[in-house]
């Protein structure tokens, strides 16, 4: 109850409404008795006064007691009170209560000597002849200084004590009945007080518990009215506060989470306050199971937590590159000390893996280039050389050099046109017209028109293709040169009385080992749950070294220059975009020694 402000209001009010109206019921209760008292002694001492003018010229005041009795009673009757009359030696003459001649002496009496001294007197006390308290009221009888003796009259103090307590209930009553009524006035102005208050505290509750609309109309002008307000506009302002910062943090965490690079905080004592998913996928570690626990256990390398350890003590930032040999992956790792947050530590994973494998393909691609065309400058610069130093003067030989001088320039002239052809296709700038073909009309024309360079070296070409294959959308030109360019590298690598076989096959999935290039294509998405048509070259050739197995793809690369057998190394690279041109993916299986399989897919016509 003591925890409302209601009745915190209204207790205290109650109890000094209660003490100040029993204050006042006591104070009133003894001033109305001390009045009645004083007003009943002056009506006593009156009547006494009465009775003693009314017989005082009676001429028996000096006869044998017994004579006034009549009178007493007369009076006692007349006023509802005891009355008494005493000659001047104190002997009752008559009384109207009680028996004269029974009497003892009165003239002790106080009120009798307080009459007999100031001619009346006042006194409560006991009766001996009634045998109870009374009040007794006397004056003297007489003519001038002679007294002939005393009236008396009396009352029973209980009667007045009666009258004081009908007097004292009333005074009660009236005190309850305004205690009631104040009571009553407090309780309602202290809910009226109240009331807006535990409403603004059901709002208040509402708007901790995350509901930010909750509001309460003021009712009142007073200071809970300005409070309602003052609370009101509080919380369009938190509002609109949470809702900025919501909004900030959505766009920070929509940041983080689709940043290539890593991000991970830690706090002083090196545990995982932030992570995000590239950070968690840079690491290999599960994001949810890495938040709350140590950083060495997430990161697990020694040179990270190195690198971290070294910001956490120097507080300053720390740069380092890192070759994750489990991940084949190479990391710029930063950690920067939070200078607003005491210890707390910033790690940036910046996967360079992309840039360094473009990097090596641009050196690779310039070293090779520079060899392919190193050879056929060097063979012309000798010829010219020659031709200079006096062939010219031979005709037969003159000739000869014309001719070996035609072939390089052929190769150059055909490893410029291949690598604008490679450009073009990259670029997009080749057109691709794709058309509804068969599988057996993609395959057989570049076939057969190989076939004569194999058996010049003796290897038997085989095509296995199921003529019930569904169609696939294709540019024919485009996929024959794919086919031909990968029979012809088959042919280049596959040593005399070897085989070769073009085979096709209708796929509902594509294989596992080719997902990583597959996933590379441009629009893969669209097909990775379609049917695909999987063209396979096979050759029981000297194979691919497995280091060399994920390059061959690459412009110029040759795995064995040993055994390049001449051509420009641009073949598989050319045949690499035009599959992906087509949605497709290409890739090669081998095992060195043991030959070599190349595979291009295709998604069906009905799968678009």
């Amino acid at each position: 109850m003591f925890h409302s402000l209601r009745w915190r209001i209204a207790i205290p009010y109650l109890i000094l409404i209660v003490v100040a109206m029993a204050g006042m019921s006591i104070y009133l209760s003894g001033l109305i008795r001390q009045s009645y008292l004083e007003e009943l002694q002056a009506k006593l001492t009156g009547e006494a006064t009465l009775i003693g003018d009314a017989v005082k010229t009676v001429s028996a005041w000096d006869a044998t007691g017994g004579r006034f009795d009549g009178l007493a009673q007369h009076y006692a009757d007349l006023l509802d009170a005891r009355v008494t009359f005493i000659d001047a030696e104190g002997k009752v003459l008559g009384d109207s209560h009680a028996k004269w001649m029974e009497m003892d002496n009165h003239l002790s009496r106080p009120e009798v000597q307080a009459a007999l001294a100031s001619g009346e007197g006042i006194s409560t006390r006991l009766s001996r002849t009634m045998g109870y308290e009374m009040m007794y009221a006397a004056v003297s009888v007489g003519s001038g200084v002679e007294i002939a003796g005393f009236a008396r009259v009396a009352l029973p103090v209980s009667q007045v004590e009666a009258q004081v307590a009908r007097l004292r209930r009333v005074i009660l009553s009236v005190g309850a009945l305004a205690v009631l009524g104040a009571a009553i006035l407090a309780v309602f102005i202290a809910e009226r007080i109240a009331r807006p208050v535990r409403r603004l505290t059901q709002v208040v509750r509402r708007t901790a518990a995350g509901d930010l609309s909750a509001r309460l109309l003021p009712t009142t002008g007073d200071e809970i009215g300005a409070l309602t307000r003052s609370f009101n506009q509080m919380a369009i302002q938190l509002r609109e506060t949470i809702n900025s910062l919501t909004e900030q943090q959505d766009r920070l965490s929509a940041v983080l989470d689709n940043m290539a690079d890593g991000v991970l905080i830690t706090d002083a004592q090196g545990i995982v306050g932030l992570i995000n998913p590239a950070a968690a996928d840079l690491l290999g570690a599960n994001k949810e199971q890495a938040l709350g626990r140590s950083f060495a256990q997430v990161a697990r390398d020694h040179r990270i937590i190195d690198l971290w350890q070294r910001c956490y003590k120097e507080r300053e930032e720390q740069v380092e590159p890192i070759e994750m040999d489990r991940h084949r992956a190479f990391f710029q790792v930063i950690a920067t000390p939070l200078r607003e947050h005491d210890q707390a530590c910033l790690m940036i994973l910046q996967d360079l893996t992309r840039l360094r494998r473009l990097e090596t393909v641009r050196r690779d691609f310039i070293s090779n280039i520079s060899h392919e065309l190193r050879t056929p400058m060097a063979a012309l610069k000798a010829l010219v050389d020659t031709l200079r130093d006096g062939a010219l003067e031979d005709p037969p030989a003159a000739q000869r050099f014309l001719d070996r001088m035609d072939v390089e320039v052929d190769a150059l002239t055909q490893m410029v046109q291949e690598l604008l052809q490679l450009s073009r296709i990259e670029s997009g700038r080749a057109p691709i017209r794709l058309e509804p073909a068969s599988v057996l009309e993609l395959v057989i024309p570049p076939v057969e028109r190989l076939r004569p360079q194999a058996e010049r070296v003796e290897l038997s070409v085989t095509v296995d293709i199921l003529p019930d294959l569904p169609q696939v959308l294709a540019d024919t030109d485009r996929i024959q040169q794919v086919v031909t360019n990968v029979v012809h590298n088959a042919i280049k690598f596959t040593p005399p009385g070897g085989t070769i076989v073009v085979s096709a096959s209708l796929l509902e999935s594509i294989p596992e080992q080719s997902l990583p290039s597959a996933k590379a294509t441009p629009g893969f998405e669209r097909y990775a749950s379609g049917e695909w048509v999987a063209i396979s070259v096979k050759d029981s050739g000297v194979g691919i070294p497995a280091e060399d197995l994920p390059r061959v793809f690459e412009r110029f690369y040759k795995a064995d220059r040993a055994r390049s057998g001449g051509g420009t190394g641009l073949g598989l690279s050319i045949a690499k975009h035009i599959v992906q041109a087509h949605d497709g993916t290409i890739w090669a299986e081998s095992v060195e020694g043991e030959g070599a399989t190349f595979t291009f897919i295709l998604p069906v016509l009905t799968s678009r």
